[in-house]
């Protein structure tokens, strides 16, 4: 029986048969209850799902799959929603795959330092699971208490212990996935270095283009010795900033380095309200070291020193766990403190070499001003993964498109001092017209090439990734990628 036809799908049809694969409770159809999957953590942009099918287990998966490529039906998939670039963003007349009920632990092998789990497993479970034997999981996105590994692996999120230990994909030992046509393949494996092609290097950071992980083979680590956190507070972004390189010159290498601006910081202490982080600073510098206690206990000193070189004005420090805690909340809580500040904001995430960061911190200041618009700045400094968050109301007739001309004017700054347009939050709807900025025609060739190797459709993840003609903002609302003109919208 053909359920999907080049006008109107018969979506009821379609829902009876998902629910004879994952149940009743499985397929939410009701237009009121699609309303909370209209879009990810970018809520600027939203579409509605015509289904949304929540599976348990891969042979679901592969079912739900397999039905979709028969009926050629679009779908997305989608872990817990916290993404920030749209690469959840539904499509219309799509069935969105919610692997949020996937939430099983499968295996802890802690004599292998390995952790298999379901992609639905919120990211700060991992580290809880294994906590009480002396290890953790190390990337820790700000959202690791709500974000799930799942949708880890598919933008290959960092955190602020990138620096020293990488983002997702250096983590992650092998992968279980469903590719578009519902075939079941094994990536990598349970030791770091497979023969042939590095196909989980490839898949993690996909963004849902190239299949579904049902099966995700972590990395953990043995807990340090020792960890100190500092907290430096400066008179300039300048000086917080050469401090920085200064540290990284020294051969120092810390397990987190993270800066806040101004506005930042009193938005955090204005929600928050920690007391660690001072209202008149221009910058605060948050230094994380780890390792032996000899070697903490060196370069916490060394760390100083340089801080107070470069004109750190005081400097905390915390050993025990519940006050590094507290000099580490209010970074955490950033994002939403803006909440308090405006009532929207739009977040970008550009990549800059660290030597930059006192001009390109200056040019988006300039930037903000001309575009009439705060800009708060919070970052990974280590690596120079910028987060400059846009303050603006989209009540405001044309702000939103402005704000948008905005963080597209940061991204090209990001690449023309040899940076990148994202560091961890992937490309998604919201940053494929940047693509050029960043890639030749021939490299975006090369990797529609691989796109179209898995998904030759063109039904996985629809829309995401590659540019189209159109504007940014407009690309991001599109409903259906001119790459697959032959596939019709139902």
């Amino acid at each position: 029986m053909i359920l999907a036809t080049q006008n109107s799908p018969d979506w009821k049809t379609i829902a009876q048969q998902l629910v004879a694969v994952v149940g009743k409770n499985g397929v939410v159809q009701r237009r009121e209850e699609l309303i909370t999957y209209e879009c990810d953590g970018l809520t600027s942009y939203r579409t509605r799902p015509a289904l949304v099918v929540l599976p348990r287990t891969t042979e679901e998966v592969v079912e739900i799959v397999k039905f979709c490529d028969r009926h050629s039906l679009f779908w997305v998939a989608r872990g817990a929603g916290t993404g920030l670039s749209g690469g959840a963003l539904p499509v219309e007349n799509c069935v969105l795959i919610v692997t949020a009920l996937m939430n099983k632990i499968l295996k802890v092998d802690l004599e292998n330092q390995q952790v298999v789990v379901q992609p639905g497993v919120i990211n700060n479970w991992v580290t809880q699971a294994v906590s009480g034997a002396g290890f953790y999981y190390a990337p820790d996105p700000s959202s690791q208490i709500i974000c799930s590994i799942g949708g880890n692996v598919a933008e290959n999120s960092g955190g602020v212990h990138c620096l020293k230990y990488g983002v997702t994909t250096n983590h992650v030992l092998g992968l279980k996935i469903v590719t578009p046509d519902g075939s079941t393949v094994d990536l990598g494996g349970e030791i770091s270095e497979i023969p042939g092609y590095d196909l989980t290097g490839l898949f993690v950071g996909s963004e849902g283009t190239l299949g579904i992980a049902t099966e995700i083979t972590l990395k953990i680590l043995k807990t340090p010795e020792s960890i100190c956190v500092l907290l430096a507070d400066f008179n300039t972004v300048e000086e917080a900033g050469a401090a920085v390189s200064g540290i990284i010159s020294a051969g120092i290498i810390p397990a987190g380095m993270e800066m806040m601006d101004k506005l930042s910081i009193n938005a955090v202490e204005d929600v928050v309200a920690t007391g660690c982080y001072p209202r008149d600073a221009e910058a605060i510098l948050l230094v994380e070291l780890d390792g032996l206690a000899v070697e903490v206990a060196t370069n916490k000193t060394k760390v100083a020193e340089i801080c107070r070189e470069n004109g750190a004005r005081s400097i905390t420090t915390a050993n025990d766990l519940e006050t590094r805690m507290k000099l580490w909340k209010g970074r955490k809580a950033a994002f939403a403190a803006m909440g308090k500040r405006s009532p929207d904001y739009y977040v970008q995430d550009g990549v800059i070499p660290r030597t930059k960061l006192p001009g390109v911190l200056q040019e988006i200041a300039n930037l903000g001003e001309k575009y009439g618009y705060f800009v708060a700045n919070v970052f990974h400094a280590g690596d120079g993964n910028l987060h400059p968050l846009i303050l603006y109301d989209n009540s405001i007739p044309g702000a939103l498109e402005q704000v948008e001309e905005l963080g597209g004017e940061i991204l090209k700054l990001c690449v023309k001092v040899g940076g990148s347009i994202s560091g961890e939050h992937g490309i998604g709807a919201d940053k494929r017209c940047y693509m050029p900025q960043m890639f030749t025609e021939t490299d975006l060739e090369t990797m529609q090439w691989i796109n179209e190797a898995f998904n030759p459709k063109g039904l996985a993840n629809p829309g995401k990734i590659f540019p189209s003609p159109r504007t940014c903002g407009e690309s991001a609302k599109v409903n259906l990628p001119e790459k697959f003109p032959d596939v019709e919208v139902f």
